[in-house]
């Protein structure tokens, strides 16, 4: 493996004195195949791998970008309010595949939800407010509606 980081950084460091761009992530597949390694290096493993006294010039370029989806639109999980299984009127008791709701162990989690989903945790120390809840994770999206409204 320091072998692979050490010939990616002299890669990154020529291709920066010849002012060219450089795919990492090929760059990467190809070396990781040449030393016959079975995963290829992680960015933190490259950064650790730079010279201090590149560093500066190096580390712009390997930072990891915050990129949420590949296709540019993101699913936003709205919970709702906590409410009884509508089969416990009709056979006495909940479903399988519905470990939560109020009459359960994870008496604040909805239906279909353990409870320990981070979303759902944060909801419930606020009370399931959902057009909070929409604000709080949408900043400068669109927000697509369906089947439902706030």
């Amino acid at each position: 493996m320091a072998m692979t980081v050490a010939e990616i950084v002299k890669e990154l460091l020529d291709a920066h004195e010849k002012g060219r761009d450089i795919q990492l992530n090929k760059l990467k597949t190809k070396l990781s195949s040449k030393y016959g390694l079975p995963m290829q290096p992680r960015l933190v493993d490259i950064i650790a791998g730079v010279p201090q006294q590149y560093k500066k010039i190096l580390l712009p370029k390997l930072r990891a970008k915050p990129v949420r989806t590949a296709s540019g639109i993101a699913v936003v999980a709205v919970m709702c309010k906590p409410h009884r299984c509508p089969h416990i009127a009709m056979t006495g008791n909940i479903c399988v595949y519905c470990p939560g709701g109020p009459d359960s162990d994870f008496e604040y989690s909805t239906q279909s939800y353990t409870g320990y989903e981070v979303s759902d945790t944060k909801l419930y120390l606020v009370y399931y407010p959902r057009p909070c809840h929409v604000v709080c994770c949408m900043n400068k999206q669109i927000l697509l509606l369906l089947d439902g409204c706030l």
